[in-house]
């Protein structure tokens, strides 16, 4: 029987091929170090918890909820983006909450696109920044994703060559999987460029608040009148350690939320109450337990590149996400990002995100993710060296043998 036309547009999702063989061995029996999904392990902070307990105990709170989030929430979040950013938002027109900014992409994706419509999209980056465009009929156009002057000359020659015009620009800072990192001057070159060529700009701003080095991240609304062509996406999955909960905030340009919460309110009517209570707790709380999520993953990131270069693979620490880009093992470039996943599932007992799955441009890389503790991290670095010396000395033999011969 044919595919579906929307199905037929998604190509295989490469992920699942890993997770596929990381199964099968653990159901033979191997202990599989799982590097690979951006699935945060930590305990959503206790107080949270408590605050979703106690809403939950009250029979009114069982009920249908608001499409685009209760009030409480959205006051929550303005008081947010004033707190970190000095970003000032009117919560009843520039605030929605969403089921998670991956639902908020697909959704606004659905709002913003006609068949054909042309987006501008780094690769590589996040699927859903592509395929929510794509599933919607839409068109992407690859852009690099290192926010320099070499993406500020592609969107350049994307609007001048693309027929039609492009509605919008992708924008992730600090970027999954590659975990770049964009500053406000950049921001700045953005808005000018949208505001004169009258494109949408949409970042994704989920990993905020996990930082390294330098300043915080900025947001794209601290720019003056960017509000007047950008939304902007964030999530308390990475910041609160609330990845199941599904709560995440669309803030931005009334315009352009109005037909994001319209779609919305024909979908879903929002998160369960409960949950939205306990997120507004978590967001007009004081900033300790952001703090000691972004302590963890700190050492969490050292204790990586200094175990997986002792291994002899070396890891280019990353100054924020929750995710290492690593480069291809020189001997194995030529095998690509999904086959060495295999092997190293194989041969190694590690499980990582192969760079494919995150657009052509990411082939050469893997996606290392921050979501075991420090013992397993070093314990997968401790595999991963036994097999690059393994796989080393059978090449050798080979290559005695042909040479004897």
């Amino acid at each position: 029987m044919e595919e579906f036309h929307k199905v037929r547009r998604l190509p295989p999702y490469v992920f699942e091929q890993v997770n596929r063989l990381k199964a099968a061995a653990r159901n033979k029996g191997a202990d599989i170090v799982d590097l690979g999904m951006g699935n945060p392990d930590l305990p959503t902070p206790k107080f949270v918890v408590d605050k979703l307990c106690e809403a939950i105990r009250d029979p009114r709170t069982h009920r249908y909820s608001a499409s685009k989030g209760i009030a409480g929430l959205r006051k929550a979040q303005a008081a947010y983006y004033a707190r970190r950013f000095g970003v000032k938002l009117n919560p009843d027109t520039q605030v929605v909450a969403t089921l998670g900014s991956k639902e908020g992409f697909a959704n606004m994706a659905q709002a913003i696109t006609a068949p054909g419509d042309v987006v501008l999209c780094p690769n590589p980056t996040y699927p859903i920044h592509a395929f929510g465009f794509i599933m919607s009929g839409g068109t992407i156009r690859s852009i690099p994703a290192k926010p320099d002057d070499d993406f500020l000359a592609a969107i350049d020659r994307a609007v001048r060559h693309s027929i039609p015009k492009p509605i919008a620009i992708i924008l992730n800072y600090p970027a999954n999987p590659t975990a770049y990192q964009a500053d406000l001057d950049f921001y700045a070159k953005v808005v000018a460029f949208a505001k004169k060529h009258e494109i949408i700009v949409l970042s994704d701003l989920a990993y905020a608040e996990i930082y390294f080095d330098g300043p915080p991240p900025p947001s794209i609304l601290q720019v003056p009148g960017a509000i007047d062509v950008a939304v902007e996406f964030t999530s308390m999955s990475k910041t609160f350690s609330m990845p199941g909960w599904r709560i995440g905030f669309a803030v931005g340009n009334e315009r352009l939320l109005a037909a994001l919460a319209r779609v919305k309110s024909y979908l879903d009517y929002g998160a369960f109450t409960p949950i939205q209570v306990a997120a507004t707790a978590a967001l007009n709380a004081d900033d300790t337990a952001i703090a000691e999520v972004r302590d963890i993953y700190r050492r969490r990131r050292d204790v990586m590149v200094d175990s997986f270069a002792r291994a002899g693979w070396d890891v280019p620490p990353p100054s924020s996400t929750m995710f290492a880009w690593v480069p291809l093992p020189e001997a194995y470039r030529s095998l690509g990002s999904l086959e060495f996943s295999k092997l190293l599932i194989e041969k190694a007992d590690v499980a990582v995100a192969p760079g494919i799955g995150f657009g052509e441009h990411g082939d050469d890389h893997v996606r290392i993710a921050l979501v075991e503790n420090e013992h397993r991290i070093r314990q997968a670095a401790r595999n991963i060296r036994r097999f690059l010396a393994s796989e080393a000395e059978a090449g050798q033999k080979v290559t005695a043998a042909h040479a004897s011969a």
